[in-house]
């Protein structure tokens, strides 16, 4: 699976990597963001080298699309890691008391260190990262009950740095999403793929689709059965046109349009529409 080449990493993200390091300096806190479907896939392991020396935090978003009981052994799985972690829905109003809370928690030494200096109050800076469409500007904009900040279901709508200000004592510095040029597994641009991280554009989504089948086949048994009403047996076109079928994806001569039937199955995955998916398990040698 996943033999093709799913790399994406436009020009701007080397500029914006740039951008960010010169913002380090002003930042206590770093906010990793992650797609709860694929937390270990969508972890760019450039932010290490970017935080170093800072206090870290965790946040598996999009975790309503994601296996409930999956997400709870990857939360255990990077606290076991000794890093502060947790799920939330991005849009969930509690989110930005479990926001404050944990980062309050994971700076905790650095609030006390400001005490005994006399600085009481001053807002903690924390920089919000992580791969494109993960959800990094919808956590802000919840978090500060507004929309500051553009937002799209597709990756690369942030573009530059932004520092939005919130009433709870932080401000935030959303980045734009950063790939990294050379993924020595292959199948991690596949799931970034899958999940919507890399723009369909500049690859073959019929193509993706094929081994999105297979991928759910393997980790999801009937889960296709169940949703499109085909037999798992059959191969991925096959199984492409029982998608079309479903939702009438015809071309005018009556024949299903297998690329537009592709674009459905990965919109209804990335959608929700399959169910809550985790296409990752969480194991001791990660």
């Amino acid at each position: 699976m996943a033999g093709n080449d799913y790399g994406w990493y436009p020009g701007h993200m080397a500029k914006s990597i740039r951008a960010i390091r010169d913002e380090l300096k002003l930042v206590d806190l770093c906010i990793e963001v992650l797609d709860a479907r694929v937390p270990l896939s969508s972890r760019n392991p450039d932010i290490d080298d970017l935080a170093s020396g800072k206090f870290r935090l965790i946040v598996l978003g999009k975790s309503d699309l994601a296996d409930e009981n999956k997400t709870a052994e990857w939360v255990d799985h990077f606290k076991s890691k000794g890093i502060e972690t947790l799920s939330v829905c991005s849009r969930d109003k509690k989110t930005s008391d479990e926001i404050k809370k944990a980062a309050l928690k994971v700076c905790a030494e650095k609030i006390e260190r400001d005490k005994k200096r006399g600085i009481v109050g001053r807002p903690l800076r924390a920089m919000v990262c992580g791969i494109p469409n993960v959800g990094k500007s919808t956590l802000i904009n919840t978090i500060t009950k507004k929309s500051p900040t553009k937002t799209g279901n597709k990756p690369g709508v942030t573009r530059s740095n932004q520092w939005v200000k919130t009433s709870m004592g932080l401000d935030l510095l959303d980045t734009p999403g950063l790939l990294w040029p050379k993924y020595e597994d292959k199948s991690v641009g596949f799931r970034l793929a899958v999940i919507g991280s890399v723009n369909d554009q500049v690859i073959n989504t019929t193509q993706l689709a094929f081994e999105t089948v297979d991928l759910l086949k393997d980790i999801y048994p009937g889960l296709l059965t169940s949703k499109y009403g085909c037999d798992e047996s059959l191969k991925g076109e096959d199984i492409i046109k029982a998608v079309g079928i479903k939702n009438g994806i015809l071309s005018k001569g009556g024949e299903v349009d297998i690329d537009r039937s592709s674009d459905q199955l990965l919109l209804d995955l990335r959608g929700g529409r399959l169910g809550r998916l985790t296409l990752e398990v969480a194991t001791d040698n990660e």
